[in-house]
């Protein structure tokens, strides 16, 4: 949580708000990555990309 604190008061003091859609696009994505790695919804994410 505190990489995350951090990261939060990056954007706030240097007033880079254009990259919160950015991070939260990858995040989607790793979590994505991370639940089809071996689950039955695998086969339905495979054939998107």
């Amino acid at each position: 949580m505190e990489f995350l604190r951090d990261i939060w008061s990056f954007l706030k003091v240097r007033k880079k708000f254009w990259l919160l859609p950015f991070i939260i696009v990858l995040l989607l994505f790793g979590i994505l990555i991370l639940l089809s790695s071996g689950t039955a919804i695998a086969p339905f994410i495979y054939t998107l990309f």
